[in-house]
Formats: structure tokens, C-alpha cells, sequence
């Protein structure tokens, strides 16, 4: 770890590894900040270890599919000590793993923390005010750079719940995609308030499976971020729900919203691990099986409301 003074507001370099949106607003959120930034995209071409010398700190913006092709040939190659701030979500299909998961298995001496929140890329570019979640096993390290990265437009709040709050922060993109196949449906305020409400049950029963904690569930990263996806048109993961409801197929909802939607790709890797497990996630399954285009939205909606009656406190 470089030895620099516990100052949140000092000149930090950063390496931004992934130049996509994400990556591009956190380095331009950094960069006003008074950071210095370095970065790398696949796009771009050249070596991503180049752009991890001499920086303080790592952001690490790609895809999760684009960490889990990285991984295997950077992680050997990291700088001892570099922090590594993962900033991908969703959940590996090949290996049941978060990204942070991902990571510590090709880096095991990674220092790793995670930040997740509900950080619609738009507003930040816009310079709107934010807050989010920087979490690690290290609870030291993540207060440490919750100082140094805490801002006047990002405030930063941290936790040592990294799986919880890689685990939240996935599925919340499912309940997104649900949500938009409700609002598309015009079901109304009471059919989505009772959606997301049982969307957290079955978000609360993954973490405990995968060794999260639940309280991540009602922080930044779980509900925080949940409100955010599940009613802003910002949301890919929202608006790819609206066309599925509109009859557009997966490939054609892809399409109309022009980018990725990391709940498409959750939402597979999660209900594979449900059945391997015996999990019970009815949304989950019925927003896969609405993109697998098995059923309709609308029938999807039949098949949650006629399942079997359930006490209120009960997982999904």
C-alpha cells in the first residue's frame, strides 16, 4: 500500500481498467475530484499492465464477462499491494463467482474491495449528488479509501460485506428487468411495490446461501440501488424489461437499448445455480423464462400470482 497521508481530498493516481460508460463517468468523476487518471479498454489495444504502473488505486470498470476474460492473464501480473476496486457486477456463469471472486482467484494477495450503489451513470455525468458502497473483507482498507476517494459529489460508505454486496447488487438488475416488464404492462403501483418487495426476498436467500451477509440487502447496494434501476428509464436493465412486456424478443429488447444489461446475463447465471442448489426463485425464473420466450410477460405474471400461498416472513 503507498504510504500517503489520510486525506481524502489528495492528488491520487488511478488506473481505470474497462473505458466503457461505466468506466469512462467513474474516471471523469475521479478526474474532477482532483485525481489523476490512467486507463486501459480492450478497444483501445495495448497492454492493461502498463496502465497499473505507478497508479495509488485501480478501478476496475469492465463487464463481468470482460473481468473473467482479464483476469487469468492481469492477475498474475499485478502490482504488489495495488488496491483493486472491482465496479463489475452480476454473477459468472462458468463459475458461479463475483467478480471480486474472480479476481482474488487469479490474484490471491489482491488487496480487493468492491463498490456498488445506485450510481445511474447520467446523473453522475451530470454532476448530481451520489452515494455507494465500498466494501471488503478488510474493513480497515475500505474505511481508509472511503476517505480518500469520498468526494463533494460521491459519498462513500463502507462495509466488509463484499460477497453481500456483489450478490445485491447483481440480482437487483433481475428485479429491474421485472419491474420494467410490470410498469410495461401498466399493472400499477400496488403489482410492483409487491414485486420488488418479494424481489428482496429472493436477493435475501441468495446472499445467505452464498455467504453474504443480509444486512447488505437494505444498504446502498441492495434497496438503495433497487429504487434507483427499478424506476428510472436511465436503467438498461428497465427499459430492456419495458420491451420484453411490449412482446419484443430478447434479442430485439438487446437491441433497442443499445448496450449491455447485465440482468440478462444474471438472471441465466442465477437461475442455472438455483437448480443445481434447489434455490426457489420464482421472479428470477419467470423473467428467464420470459427472455427464453417459453411464456409472455402477462403469463409470467399469472404463474407468480397462482403459486402457492406463503407466510409474509418467508424466503421468495
Amino acid at each position: 500500500m503507498p504510504q500517503l497521508p489520510h486525506d481524502g481530498r489528495m492528488s491520487l493516481c488511478i488506473s481505470v481498467i474497462g473505458l466503457g460508460a461505466w468506466g469512462e463517468t467513474l474516471a471523469a468523476l475521479m478526474q474532477r475530484q482532483g485525481h489523476r487518471i490512467q486507463g486501459w479498454s480492450r478497444s483501445r489495444g495495448g497492454d492493461p499492465a502498463e496502465a497499473l504502473a505507478g497508479a495509488d488505486l485501480a478501478l476496475v470498470a469492465t463487464s463481468l464477462k470482460g473481468a473473467s476474460q482479464l483476469a487469468p492473464s492481469l492477475g498474475p501480473q499485478w502490482p504488489s499491494l495495488l488496491p483493486l476496486v472491482s465496479c463489475s457486477k452480476g454473477l459468472d456463469l462458468q463459475g458461479c463467482a463475483t467478480a471480486s471472486q474472480i479476481w482474488r482467484r487469479e490474484g490471491a494477495q489482491i488487496p480487493v474491495l468492491v463498490l456498488s450503489g445506485p450510481n445511474l451513470a447520467l446523473e453522475l455525468e451530470q454532476g448530481l449528488p451520489a452515494a455507494s458502497v465500498l466494501a471488503s473483507e478488510d474493513l480497515e482498507l475500505a474505511r481508509l479509501w472511503q476517505r480518500r476517494l469520498s468526494g463533494d459529489q460521491l459519498r462513500l460508505y463502507a462495509s466488509a460485506d463484499p460477497i453481500g454486496t456483489e450478490v445485491v447488487g447483481a440480482l437487483k438488475n433481475v428485479m429491474a428487468i421485472a419491474a420494467g416488464i410490470c410498469d410495461g404492462l401498466a399493472l400499477g403501483a400496488n403489482a410492483k411495490a409487491s414485486l420488488l418487495c418479494r424481489g428482496l426476498a429472493e436477493m435475501g436467500a441468495v446472499i445467505e446461501a452464498l455467504g453474504g451477509d443480509n444486512r447488505s440487502l437494505y444498504g446502498l447496494a441492495g434497496l438503495g440501488d433497487l429504487l434507483a434501476t427499478a424506476n428510472s428509464s436511465l436503467s438498461r436493465n428497465y427499459r430492456y424489461g419495458v420491451a420484453l412486456a411490449e412482446g419484443l424478443s430478447a434479442a430485439e429488447a438487446l437491441k433497442r437499448v443499445g448496450a449491455t444489461v447485465e440482468g440478462a446475463s444474471t438472471v441465466q447465471a442465477v437461475t442455472a445455480m438455483a437448480a443445481e442448489r434447489q434455490w426457489h426463485l420464482p421472479i428470477c425464473q419467470q423473467v428467464q423464462a420470459v427472455m427464453d420466450g417459453s411464456i409472455t410477460p402477462t403469463q409470467a405474471v399469472r404463474a407468480l400470482m397462482q403459486r402457492d400461498l406463503k407466510d409474509e416472513g418467508s424466503q421468495a
